[in-house]
């Protein structure tokens, strides 16, 4: 896969540059590899920094308003005091390791509504930085996470869309700014009393970290509201965990169902 592009720092005639990404279908945890390629242009030019960055949209709160922003949550440096003279073709290989806490943005072969994850190429030239195009990058759960999301749709959830929120989750070892929701509709058992339910995965190389927020309807004799789960167990554990039990178990609780 292949971005090619004028670097605008330079203005006409300057160098060009490709980023090449072996492949952009990757894991929470694993490696993006591939080459930033620049050929020169018609003069010398000197690059003070090369830089990848992984970027994604997180939803921000802010007193009363909302607003969507492209947040940064992993910086790599490729290269820096690079010159690269005219008609000069030069190749710096990267391997960018992604973090474990990545939002997902495939399930199932099948791109979530709302997500956009991306690599960027920053080029900073005489203390100006250039910003690429956002190339995109897919990223697919793991197979401890795979395993939670089966469940899902096994019980017949519905999804409806996914999004970053800023900010931080109680009792777990969150490290990135924002965490990701993914959000579905209940099966049709439920669907009297609980409204949707968000999933949230906060991932360490070691274990998984489950977390289950459902927005439960206000009834005749109970109050509405929101309820949460919270499940921590290593990946090894996770994907032979009966999620189907564990999650049907822990609605029957919230909507207070018996079935």
């Amino acid at each position: 896969m292949v971005f090619k592009r004028m670097m605008r720092a330079f203005g006409v005639g300057g160098p060009t540059v490709d980023t090449v990404l072996t492949n952009p279908n990757v894991r929470p945890g694993e490696v993006l590899s591939g080459e930033v390629r620049i050929a020169g242009g018609e003069h010398p030019a000197e690059v003070d920094h090369v830089t990848l960055a992984l970027l994604t949209r997180v939803e921000v709160e802010s007193g009363d308003n909302e607003y969507n922003t492209n947040m940064e949550f992993h910086k790599f440096s490729v290269g820096q005091r690079i010159v690269i003279q005219p008609r000069q073709n030069l190749s710096l290989p990267f391997q960018v390791p992604v973090p474990f806490e990545c939002p997902l943005n495939v399930v199932g072969g099948m791109q979530l509504n709302g997500m956009q994850l991306g690599l960027r190429t920053e080029l900073e030239v005489r203390g100006a930085v250039d910003p690429g195009d956002l190339d995109p990058i897919w990223v697919h759960p793991l197979a401890s996470q795979d395993a939670v999301l089966q469940a899902f749709g096994q019980m017949g959830f519905r999804f409806t869309k996914a999004d970053n929120e800023r900010g931080r989750i109680h009792g777990v070892p969150q490290q990135l700014p924002f965490y990701q929701e993914i959000e579905f509709y209940p099966p049709p058992q439920f669907a009297g009393r609980v409204k949707q339910v968000e999933l949230t995965f906060v991932t360490t190389p070691g274990e998984l970290h489950v977390v289950l927020e459902a927005d439960k309807r206000a009834g005749l004799l109970r109050a509405g509201g929101d309820a949460y789960g919270r499940f921590a167990v290593s990946h090894q554990q996770a994907v032979g965990t009966d999620w189907t039990a564990t999650i049907n178990q822990w609605m029957s609780q919230v909507s207070g169902s018996r079935w």
